[in-house]
């Protein structure tokens, strides 16, 4: 027969389980320095490279007059909101660190 210690470090660990998985994921900033692989102006998301991986970045409306000035194989670092599981990561900002490009920062509302 399990002792008590045992029967109650099972219960905690169960509502712990239950917690994440019940309540909703809360979204994060995240800052990832890639070089920039695609714009795809007509489905307002950039491709990006970093650590392996290749994803989209969905652009916001705000940042979707500028982004054409990115150009391909820019070294850039984006500022994200990560998003729940299946959808892409939300641009906040992006700093154009190497390469040529008219909007060098884009705060989230204006490029500069």
């Amino acid at each position: 027969m399990p002792d008590m210690r045992t029967t109650l470090l099972a219960a905690a660990f169960s509502f712990v389980l239950l917690a994440l998985t019940v309540l909703p994921a809360s979204a994060e900033d995240k800052s990832f320095y890639s070089p920039i692989i695609y714009v795809d102006a007509e489905n307002h998301r950039i491709l990006i490279s970093t650590l392996g991986s290749v994803f989209y970045i969905d652009v916001p409306e705000a940042a979707q007059p500028h982004m054409e000035k990115l150009q391909v194989s820019s070294l850039v670092d984006f500022v994200v909101e990560m998003r729940g599981a299946g959808q892409m990561p939300k641009l906040k900002t992006w700093k154009v660190k190497s390469g040529d490009s008219s909007c060098k920062y884009f705060d989230g509302k204006d490029c500069k």
